[in-house]
């Protein structure tokens, strides 16, 4: 990332960008600055932007070839291609022969680092990753924010807010934005303002239903998994998304016991630390055996339903059951 800073910066552009990741708040941003960069009088004339699998490889080619009309550049965005993930005739060996007037930027989600075209735009230019952000970023980032509205929170709040958000940046800068309003004239954001605006991510709402299984609150884990069903959630995600919170229960306790300490298990399975507390917590209530009974369950619930032998409704409602009893 900080490569295309120190390119607008210097004004001195590569050819060809890649723009690839998981965190797309942070590809739109950088793509946006990259384009108003070498385009800052937004000239839409020698700017082109293609979208989607089925693009025609042909025409991307010879519209590059196509000299700028009274501009210095010719600029082509291409977001969601699938070039990166499969066969790309013609345009590989076109990286390699790139007229000095062009700069092409590439968007995508996903790529495979062996296939033709990575390897050719890696040659010809710049190949920037955007992995999801981990927790220390996103709180920096969130404090930067709220420090230039004039706002205070404390840690624990912090936390509480992430929790609410999830990982993902553009959900967080639109629940951000919520908050900021409903505390205007404010100078301290509280839990009860976080509780009281920012909306939850369904998986939170089943982090919430397994914290109620966990202190064995049989009624409120029942209540928010009739919630989610009222909220056309389908059950079997529900059941999946239940399964996931108790296998990470799982490896936290056993990365306990084998000495990993809270950092060192937030790196290990890829999750914010505050959140390996949260588990620890919740796996605390079972034994390791109770743990392990609990994901072959749901393995076998899941094969249950798909087979016809029990309801996809009922089946997360007993596991539910069975797991906020004590045993």
């Amino acid at each position: 990332m900080k490569r295309v800073l120190e390119d607008i910066k210097n004004q001195d552009f590569k050819k060809v960008y890649l723009f690839y990741g998981e965190e797309d708040y942070l590809k739109r941003q950088y793509r946006d600055r990259l384009v108003h960069a070498l385009n800052p009088e937004g000239d839409t004339m020698n700017m082109a932007h293609f979208e989607g699998k089925g693009i025609d490889v042909k025409e991307v080619i010879s519209l590059g070839e196509t000299l700028p009309f009274f501009a210095e550049r010719r600029i082509l965005v291409l977001e969601d291609t699938g070039f990166f993930k499969g066969q790309c005739p013609d345009l590989p060996e076109y990286m390699g022969e790139l007229p000095d007037y062009l700069c092409m930027i590439f968007v995508e989600d996903e790529v495979d680092k062996r296939s033709r075209m990575y390897k050719a735009v890696k040659n010809a230019g710049a190949v920037v990753e955007f992995p999801l952000q981990d927790e220390r970023t996103l709180m920096r980032w969130v404090l930067g924010i709220l420090t230039r509205e004039g706002k205070k929170i404390t840690q624990r709040d912090m936390e509480l807010f992430l929790m609410k958000t999830g990982t993902d940046m553009t959900n967080i800068e639109m629940e951000l934005e919520k908050l900021l309003a409903y505390t205007m004239g404010r100078d301290v954001v509280t839990a009860g303002d976080i509780e009281e605006i920012c909306t939850n991510q369904i998986t939170n709402r089943i982090f919430e239903m397994v914290r109620a299984v966990s202190e064995q609150n049989q009624k409120k884990a029942l209540d928010l998994y009739y919630d989610l069903l009222s909220l056309k959630e389908p059950p079997m995600r529900i059941l999946f998304l239940l399964a996931r919170q108790f296998n990470m229960m799982l490896q936290v306790k056993d990365m306990q016991r084998l000495g990993f300490d809270q950092k060192g298990i937030a790196d290990k399975l890829g999750i914010q630390s505050f959140i390996v507390r949260n588990y620890a917590s919740f796996a605390r209530k079972y034994s390791m055996d109770r743990l392990r009974q609990a994901v072959e369950d749901f393995t076998r619930t899941e094969e249950d339903v798909k087979t016809g032998k029990l309801q996809d409704v009922m089946s997360v409602e007993l596991m539910i059951v069975k797991y906020s009893t004590a045993g």
